[in-house]
């Protein structure tokens, strides 16, 4: 009787559904083509939102003068670094686990790429993985700059 009222909510539709993954190490930090996805993400870009770093015009985002300083000044990113002709220096990508957005576009890329160089994360080395590992002095600086400020 159980399998046969689960096999009808099945077909009417109405089976809970839970997006993103089960890994708590994916779902906390993982790559999304060349940016950081996943709870940290998302964390960055409230983050950068709230400091004004970046603002929101419609469904376009923006670095803003405050945030082109920032990244200058904390993480050497120059403003000219993340002109593409054909990618968008900010873009909202939403994220699969959270459902909510976390920033794509050639500054995704540019703070990916620089937290790998300064050592503060590392892709995963299992094959065909996706997690991003933070080192301690990794998530500390990450804190201090997108997080609570703690750390």
């Amino acid at each position: 009787m159980l399998e046969g009222l689960a096999g009808l909510a099945a077909r009417a539709g109405h089976m809970r559904v839970r997006t993103g993954p089960k890994d708590p190490a994916l779902r906390r930090a993982r790559i999304c083509y060349d940016h950081l996805a996943g709870d940290l993400g998302v964390q960055m870009l409230d983050s950068m939102t709230a400091q004004k770093l970046v603002r929101h015009k419609k469904q376009d985002i923006e670095l803003t003068p405050e945030g082109a300083r920032f990244l200058e000044k904390n993480l050497q990113i120059a403003e000219h670094m993340l002109t593409h002709p054909r990618r968008p220096v900010c873009k909202a990508c939403l994220d699969w686990s959270e459902r909510r957005h976390h920033l794509a576009g050639t500054l995704g890329a540019a703070l990916m790429t620089r937290f790998t160089e300064l050592k503060w994360a590392a892709r995963d080395s299992a094959p065909g993985s996706r997690v991003v590992n933070f080192t301690r002095t990794g998530e500390k600086r990450f804190s201090m700059l997108f997080g609570n400020g703690e750390g």
